[in-house]
């Protein structure tokens, strides 16, 4: 088995790796290599959505891709955004200010365990990103919602929460107009 060289940027940061095997998982290099756990291994097979993280695009589109079904080098050169690059954070490194979604998920507590929470951010954050470049009718904003967050799985049934953090921020933002 190979190793290579694995180059991205990760939550704002260039990451360079000098040995990382082939068949490395992403989720696997994340915990392993770069001591971010909050992406979570749920179920290993793509279904649960709990391991995603945010890719950057270079069109300024972004999507979820699933970590523990898709292997590092896939990232190779590609912007990853993960749940501990959404807050901001002082000079220090000190937390600062949670994201709009992540706020709105405290506020209206949408979550239990919260072992989910992260894939649910992610897919809410992506929403949030595509209703910024074209916002949503009124009459879109459920199917919307329900396509963004409907393949996430949580065992603790928060799912109400979720969507309705998801609504208010999308509200909030006049990323919502009426047709």
């Amino acid at each position: 088995m190979a190793d290579r060289k694995l180059q991205l940027t990760l939550n704002g940061q260039s990451v360079v790796t000098e040995v990382v095997p082939d068949d490395l998982a992403m989720i696997d290099y994340l915990h392993e290599y770069q001591n971010l756990t909050g992406s979570r291994l749920g179920c290993g097979q793509g279904i649960c959505h709990a391991c995603v993280v945010i890719v950057d695009n270079p069109d300024g589109t972004s999507e979820e891709v699933r970590t523990c079904i898709t292997g590092a080098h896939y990232f190779e050169g590609k912007k990853v955004r993960t749940i501990e690059g959404h807050a901001k954070r002082d000079e220090a490194g000190n937390l600062g200010e949670l994201s709009p979604i992540q706020q709105k998920f405290v506020d209206r507590f949408a979550f239990q365990c919260s072992y989910c929470a992260p894939g649910f951010v992610n897919a809410a954050t992506v929403l949030v990103e595509k209703a910024q470049r074209q916002p949503l009718n009124k009459s879109e904003l459920e199917g919307a919602i329900e396509a963004s967050l409907g393949h996430h799985v949580c065992r603790c049934t928060g799912y109400v929460r979720y969507y309705e953090a998801t609504r208010d921020v999308l509200t909030d933002l006049g990323l919502v107009k009426e047709a």
